[in-house]
């Protein structure tokens, strides 16, 4: 029922902004940076992140998939970014020094050692700028690249490739900064799973979390819809832990509905309030969050004495999530407390973006540069 209520708002709410004039105008500026390859702008509501209309990429062939939203609109995110490069005249320096009918080869080259992620999302980009333009990859997304390595290449027109460019590295940048940071933590976390939060940029919530995907971890809800989660002001407002946790229960249960619950505790007070009402009473509760049960010591260690009796507590009844002064210096310690999960916003919220770089051979521009009497 809510997600069914969720689709229909996605899909009444992408053909407002189809008819709202602001709209219309974004993407008919969009066009201006690349003309030859405008497409009408019905064509931003039809793919979702599940399903795309374009026949040379498809979702089900990908070695790590995006996660599911009903409704995110990837291709609508990759038009609104180029379109918000292009303003109300295109790439004026790109028409102003490239002949229109240069085609050239760019290589892809890691700057820094790390995980590489957003490829597939690349030659989408790609593909929306100019269909045909030719991208290959030696590297997969999740595949660790080392400083100076060539892992890709795309060729075609210069002025597509010159007006994708930016858009490409600004996504592939930082989704393999969210992925190496992810592949670290996860890493270290073992056997505890890492999550990221909704601490995501906005309009990227899908972009980020497929990142964190493709680093190894695994994705906490995608947003409000898909998952109760009961947390402070949930529980202030409501007047009690008890009391939050015995409303999420009756409204469960009078719309039929099956889902996810999830309660924050922050003392163990609380994990023993949880656990006698879940004991006396049938319960849709899932996983207690356990939150900044972590503490800080002053020598920069953590103490995790108050998480690992908390897990204790709880004894594989529920789920367990640490929350609170996860770092990758302080991870390794909170994973060997028996948590499930453990969640970190800083995976998103502070991206420091992988250093890759898309040159073009100039060799051979000035070759076809030549040959078509234009260099």
């Amino acid at each position: 029922m809510v997600l069914g209520a969720a689709q229909a708002w996605g899909t009444m709410s992408i053909k407002w902004l189809m008819q709202n004039k602001m709209m219309s105008g974004i993407v008919s500026n969009a066009s201006l940076a690349f003309p030859h390859q405008y497409t009408s702008p019905m064509r931003i509501a039809c793919m979702s992140a599940t399903k795309t209309s374009n026949s040379r990429i498809s979702f089900e062939s990908m070695a790590i998939k995006p996660p599911l939203h009903p409704t995110y609109d990837l291709r609508a995110t990759i038009k609104l970014a180029l379109a918000e490069d292009a303003g109300d005249r295109g790439d004026v320096t790109c028409m102003a020094t490239i002949p229109l009918d240069m085609e050239v080869e760019a290589h892809f080259l890691a700057k820094e050692d790390g995980i590489i992620a957003g490829i597939t999302l690349a030659e989408m980009i790609f593909q929306e700028v100019d269909t045909s333009l030719k991208v290959e990859w030696s590297q997969k997304d999740g595949d660790y690249v080392h400083k100076g390595l060539q892992f890709g290449k795309v060729s075609g027109r210069a002025h597509s490739i010159v007006v994708a460019e930016r858009i490409v590295l600004n996504f592939m940048q930082r989704m393999s900064g969210i992925a190496t940071l992810t592949k670290a933590m996860s890493d270290a976390a073992q056997p505890a799973y890492i999550l990221e939060t909704r601490k995501t940029a906005p309009g990227l919530r899908l972009v980020d979390k497929w990142a964190v995907l493709i680093g190894g971890g695994r994705n906490h809800r995608m947003g409000l819809f898909d998952m109760v989660m009961i947390k402070d002001n949930h529980i202030s407002i409501a007047g009690g832990i008890i009391n939050a946790l015995r409303s999420v229960d009756q409204y469960l249960e009078e719309r039929n509905l099956q889902m996810e619950v999830e309660v924050e505790t922050r003392t163990l007070e609380e994990v023993n309030e949880v656990l006698h009402y879940t004991s006396q009473t049938r319960s849709s509760l899932t996983r207690i969050m356990l939150d900044n049960m972590v503490i800080p010591l002053p020598n920069g260690d953590v103490n995790v004495s108050m998480l690992k009796d908390a897990v204790e507590l709880i004894d594989g009844r529920f789920e367990t999530e640490a929350s609170g002064n996860v770092t990758l210096e302080t991870v390794h310690k909170i994973g060997q407390t028996g948590v499930t999960y453990i969640s970190s916003g800083a995976l998103t919220h502070s991206v420091k973006a992988l250093d890759i770089s898309l040159k073009i051979d100039t060799e051979l521009a000035l070759e076809v540069g030549r040959r078509t009497k234009r260099a």
